[in-house]
């Protein structure tokens, strides 16, 4: 059990998507919840007054762990898992495929048997990634380093994913990255960065003082290092065969949180 397997998006989505429930198996849910102390079953009570009620309570309490009949959970996926049984394996509501971008965000898939029913919920990557925590750290090293205009960027492509806008999403991954290692360049050697005149000439710098290391390939002279590979597949245009453009998108998000993740520890910490 993750301790903050989902992202405020996505619980928001899930949330949203429960306004679909009766009053009754809403107040069901409800005590499977727990919440019967928090929300009212009184019929007075529309049940998107009751939704509100629950999404306030999910962010502010989304590591809270509750026992279910799947064992041990946090409140967060136990609304998830809810609206889970809410979802149709062809979607025709906005809010269904918000909630499922979400979730491809936060790392999981949504599944369903040769029936189109009995919907599942499945990690897509190891547990370690654990990409909520990540997003959530990379939000706050930015803000720590007072790195305003990625932190924008991020932001903005996190909107352009989640409204479906992979075109505007990939840019400003790619915007992100290079704004990225633009402020650790003038975090680190303010002076020497100045006298840089390109973005390429700042990341030359970085592993001119040792910051991208060499000897792991994150930085070549010939260019065949990881770094440039990062930015070559960032601008490339339209998705790989095989992937579509929300699969392909969803790749380059997770792909930009953790090599961002990785260099601004870096950063913090030192080598």
């Amino acid at each position: 059990m993750r301790t903050m397997p989902f992202t405020r998006p996505t619980l928001i989505a899930a949330v949203e998507l429960l306004e679909g429930h009766s009053q009754g198996r809403f107040n069901q849910m409800v005590l499977r919840l727990g919440l019967e102390d928090d929300i009212p079953s009184s019929t007075g009570l529309s049940v998107t007054k009751k939704c509100d009620l629950l999404g306030r309570i999910v962010v502010q309490r989304p590591a809270a762990v509750l026992e279910t009949t799947e064992g041990s959970m946090t409140l967060a996926e136990a609304v998830v898992r809810e609206a889970l049984q809410l979802a149709h394996s062809e979607p025709t509501l906005p809010i269904q495929t918000a909630f499922a971008r979400g979730l491809a965000r936060d790392g999981y898939v949504l599944s369903w048997d040769d029936y189109g029913r009995n919907p599942t919920l499945r990690a897509a990557l190891p547990d370690e990634l654990n990409l909520p925590v990540t997003d959530d750290e990379v939000h706050q090293l930015l803000k720590g380093f007072r790195f305003e205009t990625p932190l924008g960027h991020l932001g903005q492509a996190i909107e352009a994913h989640t409204r479906g806008d992979w075109a505007a999403a990939n840019s400003q991954l790619r915007t992100f990255m290079e704004s990225l290692f633009d402020d650790i360049a003038r975090n680190v050697r303010p002076a020497e960065a100045a006298q840089r005149p390109t973005v390429e000439n700042r990341r030359a710098l970085l592993a001119e003082i040792g910051f991208l290391a060499i000897d792991r390939n994150e930085w070549t002279q010939d260019g065949k290092n990881y770094i440039n590979g990062v930015f070559k597949m960032l601008h490339t245009e339209g998705s790989h065969p095989g992937l579509s453009d929300e699969d392909h998108s969803t790749f380059r998000l997770h792909l930009v949180l953790i090599t961002a993740r990785t260099f601004l520890r870096r950063l913090q910490f030192g080598r």
